[in-house]
């Protein structure tokens, strides 16, 4: 046997083994049962995939620039990503010295669950950073921080239907549990705006508190909680009147401060991360008193509770890793490291979304 036919055959074995791309991204192992953990990298483009048995990365998968704000779709067969091509601007940099933002580059990206791929990008309006799903899984809710606005995006033809203006700044989208409502908090106008899905009309505007960034709501949609960072807490609100209900104090101003908001799939605790305060909160939302709290970390931004409630994951930014909380316990019992700059958490469970397709 020649030399050209045993290197031949050498580089058809290294291409078997090695999935037949050495820079292209991995391909995550057969997904049969339990959950997996999905994690923007908004530094490196790219999407962590973490298998929720095993607690370790089984896939990278690159993404597009600055990829934040993540979502599944109702039936849990997609994911989507808010990706902007505007420059990172954190606290106190001044802005005139970025580069100019590239349009090009924003966008939703739309990520398939069974093939584990980017399949496409569609329009997200200006720099959008996230999002909110309609019930029927038809329209995107996108905040776009630049314009002060929230757009309309259909999703079956990826086109923008209609940019509405809703304050300053806005960040956090939700939509309210009987899907009629969005809400979307204005950073600079320390407010939370009401739109209608029906009419797409802001149809009320009321203050919270300082630097609104995400907003949830309990089961019954009769309440919400929305964090107030620079006040070091969160804001109960009533959902139907549309007004502030309570302040509640987590920590000092400066030194704590509220960021991602994440509910017990039971409701009855609340998660809140504090960025630079490193901790997580743990909220009693029948009396809206703190339980605990515990450092999990390098500024802790998004996070997600596993669907049987026993586990907490953070991204934490500056240290590229991915904090596990045993909820039982309140301990950190393990940090996975990603890529860069870990911002938002999704988690999706095979058999759940097995099951909804049957129904």
């Amino acid at each position: 046997m020649n030399k050209l036919v045993l290197m031949c055959i050498a580089c058809g074995l290294l291409l078997i083994t090695s999935g037949c791309s050495k820079k292209g991204p991995s391909i995550a192992p057969e997904w049969k049962t339990g959950y997996r953990v999905y994690v923007t990298n908004e530094a490196t483009g790219d999407l962590s995939v973490i298998d929720g048995s095993t607690l370790e990365v089984i896939s990278t998968v690159p993404l597009g620039k600055r990829p934040r704000g993540i979502h599944a779709s109702p039936d849990r067969k997609t994911i989507y990503v808010a990706l902007s091509g505007s420059p990172a601007a954190p606290p106190g940099v001044d802005e005139s010295t970025l580069p100019p933002p590239d349009k090009s580059a924003d966008g939703i990206g739309v990520f398939d669950v069974e093939q584990n791929k980017l399949v496409r990008i569609i329009q997200g309006g200006s720099d959008p950073e996230n999002f909110a799903i309609s019930a029927d899984g038809k329209m995107l809710f996108v905040s776009n921080e630049d314009i002060a606005g929230v757009s309309f995006i259909d999703l079956a033809t990826g086109k923008l239907v209609q940019t509405i203006t809703v304050g300053g700044e806005p960040e956090g989208v939700a939509l309210s549990p009987d899907g009629k409502l969005v809400y979307v908090t204005s950073e600079a106008e320390s407010s939370l705006a009401v739109v209608d899905v029906a009419s797409l009309k802001l149809i009320k505007s009321f203050k919270v508190g300082r630097r609104p960034r995400n907003i949830v709501f309990l089961p019954d949609g009769l309440r919400g909680y929305v964090n107030a960072e620079n006040d070091g807490g969160i804001v109960l609100f009533d959902a139907v009147r549309n007004e502030k209900l309570k302040e509640i104090t987590l920590g000092i101003p400066g030194q704590i401060k509220p960021m991602g908001l994440a509910l017990s799939p039971d409701a009855k605790n609340l998660y809140v991360s504090t960025g630079r305060g490193r901790m997580v909160f743990v909220v009693d939302t029948a009396s809206n008193r703190t339980l605990a709290s515990l450092d999990v970390g390098q500024r802790p931004w998004g996070l997600a509770v596993s669907p049987d409630g026993k586990t907490l994951f953070t991204a934490n930014g500056p240290s590229n890793d991915v904090s596990v909380v045993d909820l039982a316990s309140l301990k950190v019992i393990k940090k996975i490291k990603v890529t860069g700059t870990p911002w938002g958490v999704q988690i999706i469970e095979k058999g759940r979304r097995m099951i909804r397709m049957q129904n």
